[in-house]
């Protein structure tokens, strides 16, 4: 099983290897072009704010680098050094009936990922973000945040894990499909009560009710064929003044929830602009097409994984003496995460169209593209946002084209 476990080693150095290759490729291209403020960005982005941009970008990537680097030695260290094999032996000596050992198996690792990845936020989020004019929130709603989120995760992955393994333990040879069924309507469920049970925990939301923006989004949505429930202001400045705007519900009947620093930072008209793209995707369908197409795939990886775990081979690789169906289960998530890698550049440039589609969309219902063009100039700039990417960077890793391609494309539509 040597050999294998060199074969791991070789395909999981490559793949990191080949993703720092990327950032150093994109962090030159920018060093060298990226004091230039691209045509039609004058009055927008200046040479002192493309400066500060790639300072934060230097903080940014160093940290994230950094961040990485730890956290794939760690990894290896766990597979390759024997820790999976003592982990995986005392978690056994405890006797605990098989859902409760999984349950324990996995939440204390999570438990530990958290641990370690806390000087790297506390650092990212106090340090760097504080530095550019970014954090707003104190230590003390840090912490509160942070208590908040682990009950509600731990919460949320009991209940995962209890019914995944309940599902797995009643039902020997279907599992797989059963587990898949379960988290997609778990999935959805946790789509339609999150706006309702967990953001009101973290953020304040006010309705958007007697104001002018409110008709002017409701009458946009309308023309889009969209029914608008409520229009929320969330108080989104006491942590960050990061801006964005999102939709939430299922089904033709949504909630718009605006970042109180959207609202500060953009005019009514790009406001609504920004909305017209957001309908867009609802319009085009994208959110549908995405869940089935990883639905699609989440079901032949749940197939993929029931063969896989019936065999000894996983735990042979690594010599895990009296291997758990848990500690199988990390091998293979190991596994995946190298083999999956190609994907990456599938689901960007898919996500890049669909991303351009939602912009065309907008400018035809306002029949103004200048109105999304002036509001993506301003996101970028006080969002301190990479206006000169690597060409290959972006196609590997960009969810949305790049921002002077997407102006560019606007200001090429008649108004």
């Amino acid at each position: 099983m040597v050999k294998y476990q060199i074969i791991l080693l070789a395909a999981f150095l490559i793949v990191q290897g080949f993703e720092y290759w990327l950032k150093s490729v994109n962090f030159r291209h920018m060093k060298k072009y990226g004091m230039s403020v691209p045509q039609g960005f004058e009055g927008y982005i200046d040479e002192q704010t493309l400066k500060k941009t790639y300072e934060y970008a230097v903080e940014t990537n160093s940290l994230s680098v950094k961040e990485s680097l730890f956290s794939s030695v760690l990894l290896l260290i766990f597979l390759f050094g024997g820790l999976l094999n003592l982990y995986n032996t005392w978690v056994n000596s405890l006797g605990l009936p098989f859902i409760l050992n999984g349950i324990i198996f996995f939440l204390l690792l999570s438990y530990l990922a958290t641990l370690l990845s806390l000087p790297f936020s506390l650092y990212g989020t106090f340090r760097i973000e504080n530095k550019y004019g970014f954090n707003t929130m104190t230590l003390r709603l840090w912490i509160i945040d942070f208590l908040k989120s682990t009950a509600i995760s731990t919460i949320l992955l009991v209940v995962a894990l209890a019914a995944g393994f309940w599902l797995i333990r009643e039902s020997p040879g279907y599992w797989w499909v059963f587990i898949w069924g379960f988290f997609f309507m778990f999935s959805l469920f946790m789509m339609y009560i999150s706006p309702y049970v967990i953001e009101p925990l973290f953020n304040k939301f006010t309705p958007l009710e007697g104001h002018e923006l409110e008709d002017r989004i409701r009458d946009l949505m309308g023309r889009a064929g969209i029914k608008v429930s409520r229009v929320f202001k969330i108080d989104a400045s006491r942590r960050s003044r990061h801006t964005n705007a999102y939709f939430s519900g299922i089904g033709k009947v949504k909630r718009i929830v605006l970042y109180d620093t959207l609202l500060a930072l953009m005019d009514e008209n790009e406001i609504v602009a920004v909305l017209a793209h957001e309908a867009g995707h609802w319009k085009k369908k994208h959110v549908l097409k995405m869940i089935a197409a990883t639905e699609t795939i989440a079901l032949a990886v749940a197939y993929i994984s029931f063969r896989l775990l019936k065999i000894d081979f996983l735990s042979g690789i690594f010599n895990i003496h009296g291997a758990s169906f848990f500690a199988r289960i990390v091998v293979l998530g190991f596994i995946f995460s190298i083999v999956s890698f190609p994907a990456t550049p599938v689901f960007s440039y898919f996500s890049r169209r669909h991303e351009n589609e939602a912009d065309r969309f907008a400018a035809d219902l306002t029949s103004t593209p200048e109105w999304l063009a002036t509001a993506l100039m301003k996101l970028s700039r006080d969002n301190l946002s990479n206006l000169h990417p690597h060409p290959l960077y972006a196609k590997i890793y960009y969810s949305h084209p790049p921002v002077v391609e997407r102006v560019g494309r606007l200001r090429s539509r008649p108004d």
